[in-house]
């Protein structure tokens, strides 16, 4: 299962780009927005996530 994002907490700051190891996070109307094929469960984004907008 892919890692989630909570559009209500995502303050559109775009770290969580940078942390994904494989580009699997897009920015989408100045939110970001997970590439469900492409995540590989890492958790880099969670961690990275200042807003804690992501889960996996």
């Amino acid at each position: 299962m892919a890692a989630k994002v909570n559009k209500d907490a995502c303050s559109g700051c775009e770290t969580c780009v940078g942390a994904c190891p494989v580009g699997a996070i897009e920015m989408v109307n100045g939110q970001a927005e997970i590439k469900e094929a492409d995540c590989i469960e890492c958790g880099a984004c969670v961690g990275e996530c200042p807003c804690e907008a992501i889960s996996l």
